[in-house]
């Protein structure tokens, strides 16, 4: 089984660029094609929160073209620049299957991986938090598994990195009551999340947490704490997941850019491991 994790779209109104400089839109649909022309397709996407810039309803509906090429399931959560209830009026609710309260989340269970989809966001702030209602579904999507190999993703990263400005703005309301949750759930593969807009990987409560990059702009590696943060065009790229049952979920990163090549292996005659 293949899964494509994107993230971070920031779709903005038609002609509009995000934060004047960043076309995401062509940059969106340059990724849509990048996973059209895959040899294996995805069997599904999976989009990791930012779908929009601003949550503005011409956004979704820009959003929602350019991912009608996809011909397989696409999953979505909000990320901070999300608003929930837009979200849930533009876009089609098989995006979101079986969301009935107020937050979007639910779980996923027709594939060989179950999908646990976790709702972060807080209205008006860009830091994420899972109240008590968001951690009874995790809760209760947990127990109901019957330990099937499984993927919980969300937005907001529930551990620091290192990049000051991000940290600052990540899971942090619930997150000692996430961890808990987790600990001990040999069943989870992954902790799929976004937000950070650069590839980062972890252990996290006895499993595996990971960051995908943006398909549009990237955050800029910086470590000094001293300095504010800043968007750089390092290549967009996303994560494919590969899940067999014998090697569990494997992760790639690929990037969105075309490159020189492919060119072949052609071994010179001093190569040490020919026979």
């Amino acid at each position: 089984m293949l899964i494509a994790q994107i993230t971070d779209l920031h779709v903005r109104p038609h002609g509009l660029p995000a934060y004047r400089v960043s076309e995401t839109n062509k940059m969106v649909a340059r990724a849509v094609a990048h996973l059209l022309a895959l040899d294996p397709r995805p069997d599904l996407v999976l989009i990791s929160g930012d779908l929009t810039d601003c949550g503005l309803a011409e956004e979704y509906e820009e959003l929602r073209g350019l991912l009608a090429r996809l011909p397989m399931p696409v999953h979505v959560i909000p990320g901070n620049h999300d608003r929930r209830e837009t979200l849930r009026e533009v876009l089609p609710a098989a995006w979101m299957p079986g969301v009935t309260g107020g937050f979007i989340q639910y779980t996923v269970e027709d594939h060989p991986v179950r999908l646990i989809a976790l709702d972060t966001l807080v209205a008006g702030a860009s830091h994420g938090a899972l109240c008590t209602e968001r951690l009874g579904f995790l809760e209760r999507a947990l127990a109901g598994g019957d330990g099937r190999p499984t993927l919980v993703f969300m937005h907001h990263p529930p551990f620091e990195c290192g990049l000051v400005h991000m940290d600052e703005i990540r899971l942090l309301d619930g997150e000692a009551q996430f961890r808990r949750l987790i600990a001990g759930q040999t069943c989870i593969e992954r902790i799929l999340c976004g937000h950070h807009h650069r590839p980062i990987v972890t252990r996290y409560a006895g499993t595996i947490a990971q960051i995908a990059p943006s398909i549009t702009h990237q955050v800029a590696f910086d470590l000094d704490p001293a300095h504010a943060g800043a968007l750089v065009f390092e290549p967009p790229a996303y994560l494919l997941h590969r899940y067999t049952p014998e090697s569990g979920i494997v992760s790639h990163m690929v990037y969105v850019e075309s490159f020189d090549g492919p060119y072949p292996f052609v071994l010179d005659a001093a190569y040490p491991g020919q026979h």
